[in-house]
């Protein structure tokens, strides 16, 4: 028997377009098998035209696990604190993941990825997010490199990007921190990958401060490098899923003062190493 969806790369490195699946729908074991593996193949999916509910966003979540509650979300749906509501108009200061990161990397767990579905967006473009290749971002570095990033371990701390960020009032509220691995083994594929980012990474443990933030620095900057990446361009009910270990993403913002609007439901993960 063939496959039942259509797969179509975005790039050669990383990214996919699937076709042939209405995710609005309980996934049956083939189908969810097919999806599955293409998120391992291809490390972003994409999908478009879905009409999709808060209930049938969650359920598909829940077809790759436990759904996670983002520690500092400035916007929760009501009755679904598992649903972070992705906003941003003419009142917006900032928006959530304008740099490149990898979400909650500051848990003790982070999670595994995250499904996020738009259903309003900038009217003349603007607001695409990319998506980078954490495999190639360290296969690439020289090998005596690779050698001494092996066995390093990295402080990430949601304390100083969270605290005040949103505006809201956190005085007595503890942030998540952790410590992981600079480079993590994927679960699934074996891989590795670097699993250090700007938003989370304040240390390299063992190190001097010069030291640490010397090599952070190299490593933000390969990680940028734009042959590891897709953009991906947002139509009203897209959906994207990206895989949180092997990945980061970073939002673009540059569509002010125009509206984009959308749910993400996030799936726990586990300790790295």
């Amino acid at each position: 028997m063939g496959a039942t969806i259509e797969i179509r790369k975005s790039t050669p490195n990383i990214g996919a377009e699937i076709f042939g699946v209405d995710i609005s729908k309980p996934l049956g074991n083939r189908q969810f098998q097919e999806v599955h593996d293409a998120l391992m193949d291809h490390l972003v999916i994409f999908f478009r035209d879905q009409q999709l509910d808060v209930e049938q966003h969650k359920a598909l979540a829940r077809h790759f696990g436990k759904l996670h509650m983002h520690p500092a979300a400035p916007s929760v749906l009501a009755n679904h604190p598992e649903v972070f509501v992705i906003k941003a108009d003419e009142k917006s200061e900032r928006i959530t993941g304008e740099d490149w990161h990898s979400d909650v990397s500051c848990d003790p767990e982070p999670p595994m990825g995250s499904i996020l579905y738009l259903t309003k967006v900038p009217p003349d473009g603007g607001g695409d997010t990319l998506f980078a290749n954490m495999y190639l971002a360290y296969e690439t570095l020289s090998e005596p490199i690779r050698k001494m990033l092996d066995g390093l371990t990295a402080i990430h701390d949601g304390e100083p990007l969270y605290r005040g960020r949103y505006g809201i009032d956190d005085r007595g509220k503890t942030y998540p921190r952790a410590e992981h691995p600079v480079v993590r083994t994927h679960p699934v594929t074996r891989r590795k990958g670097l699993f250090v980012n700007r938003f989370f990474t304040t240390r390299i443990v063992g190190l001097q401060k010069n030291e640490s933030d010397a090599i952070l620095n190299m490593l933000f900057r390969q990680i940028e490098t734009p042959e590891f990446s897709v953009r991906f361009g947002w139509r009203p009910h897209s959906i994207a899923f990206w895989d949180n270990r092997s990945t980061q993403h970073h939002a673009l913002w540059d569509y002010y003062p125009n509206r984009r609007y959308g749910h993400r439901v996030t799936i726990c993960g586990d300790k790295p190493y």
